[in-house]
């Protein structure tokens, strides 16, 4: 176990004033890495870190987010809070030695699973129950993420290899000015295992990435229901450039934790193939989230297949189409979008009485689409230019 020397290592550059922590080829097991101001993670050419498949060694617990929610849990397996400078760089491997008996079995039956753990903690958020009384960790089953940098500022994160992780491989919360560069996230096989997930994150860049996930591959989040309207803090300015989605729900979405708002997204450039993609573009919510979704420009994204529709924007999701915090979803722009097989290009659900509103969608071909779309609750929805099997819509 190499817990202690990364421990020394980033303390003494740390002390020094920042710099590298080398990490040199080989293989090396870990718990939970935290990481200081001013410090970088450098990982070398065949240089895997591997994590423990032990809960124990990613105690005490920290403060963190769980599905937009905070507590007190088990910490992430590379982990920051309150930094300035961080980074985390280098050509090897990240891994987090999830499968299917550590972890990722907390995620479905048989016990013990992490159903009663996140009834809880959703019940503690509506009560207002304090974050440092949420306490969860040891005897509770809430997955950490891999990778969580919270509450930083000027995040870099590039050229090496995630795979693996408990759930979310690579989470942002509340941090400004981040940079995720070619990066590869190999990780298709775990449950919620997505890719990127920036979450109340201002002046995000993703670019020149690989995401082959168990779910989605880009998920941009602002928080969940009563605590995400405790903290009220939006993700805005975020790019997504030059990157490929394989497997996963989908390729660049939004939500389904808006309660905080997210604006100014960019999505460009992006190729996104394979039968197991089940969208390209969604936007999902429901009338408990809330908050808003707006100002969202996504352009030259090719899709060779995808296993439903390639746009989906959804406001019951969970199947709820009624509640106290209806989202406001609009001014989504799609210009030059190619996708090529799918079930259907359009899936656009609103709520009633709150329509999504102001979708355009202009000079873009679906070329073999094997369903009708799906359009009920909205408003301002402009085709222009748009070419479904062959025939102008």
């Amino acid at each position: 176990m190499c817990t202690q020397a990364f421990r020394d290592a980033i303390a003494a550059c740390s002390a020094a004033g920042g710099g590298r922590v080398l990490v040199p080829a080989g293989t090396y097991l870990t718990g939970a890495i935290h990481l200081a101001d001013d410090v970088e993670l450098h990982l070398e050419a065949g240089a895997t870190i591997r994590f423990s498949r032990d809960p124990a060694d990613y105690l005490p617990v920290v403060h963190t987010r769980y599905e937009g929610i905070e507590l007190m849990n088990y910490s992430p397996f590379v982990y920051a809070r309150g930094r300035t400078n961080v980074a985390i760089t280098g050509d090897g491997v990240i891994d987090g030695q999830a499968d299917a008996g550590h972890w990722w079995d907390w995620s479905s039956d048989p016990p013990p699973t992490e159903g009663p753990d996140k009834k809880l903690l959703a019940s503690m958020a509506e009560e207002g129950v304090p974050v440092e009384e949420r306490v969860f960790g040891e005897g509770h089953h809430l997955r950490p993420n891999l990778i969580q940098l919270y509450e930083c500022r000027n995040v870099l994160i590039e050229g090496v290899t995630v795979k693996d992780s408990p759930m979310w491989n690579i989470h942002p919360v509340l941090c400004t000015n981040v940079t995720v560069r070619r990066v590869t996230v190999d990780s298709p096989h775990g449950p919620n295992n997505d890719g990127c997930d920036p979450e109340s994150c201002v002046d995000v860049l993703i670019e020149r990435c690989e995401f082959n996930t168990g779910d989605d591959c880009v998920a941009i989040k602002a928080g969940k229901n009563a605590d995400g309207r405790r903290l009220d803090a939006p993700s805005a300015n975020v790019l997504v450039d030059s990157c490929v989605m394989r497997d996963g729900n989908g390729g660049v979405t939004i939500g389904s934790e808006t309660t905080g708002g997210v604006s100014w997204v960019f999505a460009w450039n992006c190729t996104m193939s394979s039968p197991r993609l089940e969208r390209a573009v969604r936007v999902k919510t429901n009338p408990e989230r809330g908050g808003y979704v707006r100002d969202v420009y996504v352009k030259d994204v090719t899709v060779e297949q995808a296993a439903d529709a390639v746009i989906e924007v959804a406001l019951n999701y969970e199947n709820k189409h009624t509640g106290p915090y209806f989202p406001d979803v609009g001014r989504i722009d799609i210009r030059r979008l190619r996708a090529g097989r799918a079930p259907r290009a359009f899936a656009l659900i609103g709520n009633p009485g709150n329509p999504v509103r102001g979708l355009r969608v202009t000079s873009s071909v679906f070329e073999e689409m094997a369903e009708d779309d799906v359009v009920t609750d909205v408003t301002g929805l402009v085709l222009r230019n748009v070419w479904v099997n062959g025939r102008r819509v």
